[in-house]
């Protein structure tokens, strides 16, 4: 007689891993990705040249530059790189660190799950450690005067060091905190520090490195629409346009009837009569500079040619708002609607330059401009592109400062006080949470001995040394020299970090190992081939490719 016939519940085309294997392979998953970022951290970083499918080249050492362009097929692996672009978008810079971080936290509990311990344990003791994280991080932290302008610099220098640009530091942290301050908008008491609307970076191929500067003004990509119009006006009066200055036409197909020949006149003098009407409104405030977001039409231009007035068209939405803030004047909409108080008198200078063989219109030297252009100049697009990465970075550290003006000494010193400290206190806990609990004290040190290796120094024994340094009262600014790998005190070094980048390093990374920690199944269903569904939807898939 046969046996009962096995039950099947799931479909028969899903796959499903569960247990011990999971937990493995996410942990796997998530050292592998630390482990190709391990080699970025530090001022000795290497860098990593990627190919993207479009044949372009990324060569790079920020963290969450590379791993958005690589392309991960396991599921942790993808949550991984997730965190880098949350911690990108949150902070701005430490992306190497916590997923180094959050892989080696991942790699410390492995060890105690092949010992049978529960993860809900591990968990419980991750996070009862990242308050700890948290409390000690707040007492190592000193405050820092923003108005002190050597100190911002060396905060920006550190946050430099680490990356390609840090031959032209000095003129890449005076770039950075130059844009950072002229963006810096009070109102009613809150700060608004928006980099990525106000501060644009613009990259012309040709030059050399030193002829980056921040403008005091705007730069955009545009020539005058004809040819005998002003390239230099001093004081211009700027007027700012949402609309087109041509004769609006039907959206769709428009059909006109015309019986008598005298009509078909008629209708080309209402066009011009309409565009004539339209040039008037906006001669009457006498302007210098018109500049529209849509198109200007060949008789507008002549009129505007007449009044002697610049018309530049089709400027970025983004772009405008960024000239609006930088000279004060206010977007208009309807020329009909145009008053005194729109036009835009902050900037004192407007010319159109030819910088290899394209034309930029500048509009600089504004009274006290809101927005601003930094522009870039570099061999290729590859150097430029990266130049601009790490630039990002450098104004992202001092928006942090700003907006939260606290400091932790860098070079693995706050990781290896923070580790002793939890060290300290995993002595006084029972029970069986006090191994995970000094195992994320463990997991810290990655940062130091990343570091230390990165630089070619023995790690055993810088690593016990400095383990030793913070035992002794009083030393916790101690760290790696990340060029030497000898032992610095950070002070003397000049080397800090915000502290709202730790803060956010720390958090993320242990939240991400909680959370695949936590993952004790994967079932993923997999579509096999040779079933009738599968032909279909294989069909149009290959005709999109």
């Amino acid at each position: 007689m046969m046996g009962p016939r096995p039950v099947l519940v799931l479909s028969q085309n899903t796959k499903r891993e569960s247990g011990r294997k999971v937990q493995t392979g996410n942990i796997t998953a998530a050292k592998t990705i630390a482990d190709i970022i391990r080699t970025c951290l530090g001022p000795r970083a290497m860098m990593k040249m990627l190919l993207d499918p479009m044949g372009g080249i990324v060569m790079t050492n920020d963290g969450n530059a590379i791993l958005r362009e690589i392309q991960v097929q396991h599921p942790a692996a993808k949550s991984m790189i997730e965190i880098s672009r949350t911690q990108d978008e949150e902070v701005g810079d430490g992306t190497t660190s916590v997923i180094i971080l959050a892989g080696e936290m991942l790699s410390v509990a492995e060890h105690f799950l092949e010992q049978q311990m529960h993860p809900t344990v591990i968990i419980w003791a991750y996070r009862k450690a990242l308050d700890d994280m948290i409390s000690i991080l707040k007492k190592i932290g000193t405050p820092v005067d923003v108005n002190n302008k050597e100190m911002m610099l060396k905060i920006i220098k550190s946050a430099i060091n680490t990356k390609a640009i840090n031959r032209w530091s000095d003129l890449a942290c005076s770039i950075a905190l130059d844009a950072v301050k002229t963006v810096e908008f009070e109102e009613n008491g809150r700060k608004e520090i928006d980099i990525k609307k106000y501060a644009k970076v613009e990259k012309i191929p040709g030059g050399f490195s030193e002829d980056s500067c921040v403008l005091r003004g705007i730069m955009v990509n545009k020539d005058v629409t004809h040819p005998r119009m002003r390239r230099l006006i001093k004081n211009p009066r700027i007027v700012l346009l949402d609309c087109s200055l041509e004769y609006k036409k039907g959206e769709s197909q428009t059909d006109i009837e015309i019986t008598r020949e005298e009509d078909f006149a008629r209708i080309l003098q209402m066009e011009e009569e309409y565009i004539q009407q339209m040039c008037e409104d906006l001669i009457r405030v006498k302007p210098d500079l018109v500049i529209t977001e849509k198109g200007v039409s060949d008789l507008a231009q002549h009129y505007l040619m007449r009044a002697n007035i610049t018309a530049i068209r089709r400027v970025r939405k983004t772009d405008n708002n960024r000239i609006a803030r930088a000279c004060g004047a206010r977007i208009v909409s309807r020329t009909d609607e145009l008053r005194e108080e729109d036009v835009g008198t902050g900037a004192r200078l407007f010319e159109v330059k030819k910088i290899g063989d394209e034309y930029f219109a500048f509009i600089t030297d504004c009274k006290d401009p809101k927005a601003c252009t930094i522009i870039l100049r570099g061999a290729s697009k590859e150097i430029l592109a990266e130049v601009e990465r790490n630039l990002q970075d450098a104004m992202q550290v001092c928006r942090n400062v700003l907006m939260d003006p606290q400091l932790v000494p860098g070079g693995g010193a706050t990781e290896m006080a923070v580790a002793h400290a939890l060290t300290e206190r995993s002595k006084g806990m029972t029970g069986v949470e006090q191994w995970p609990y000094r195992a994320v004290a463990q997991a810290l040190e990655v940062i130091p001995r990343t570091l230390i290796q990165n630089c070619g120094a023995s790690t055993i024994r810088v690593l016990t040394s400095l383990r030793a340094k913070h035992t002794q009262e009083g030393s916790q600014t101690w760290g790696v020299n990340g060029e030497t790998g000898a032992l610095v005190d950070m002070k003397e070094l000049g080397i800090w970090e915000p502290l709202a980048v730790k803060l956010q390093t720390y958090k993320t990374a242990v939240e991400t190992a909680v959370l695949l920690l936590r993952i004790d199944d994967i079932v993923s269903g997999h579509k096999k081939k040779g079933d009738n569904q599968s032909k279909q939807s294989a069909a149009p898939e290959a005709t999109q490719e």
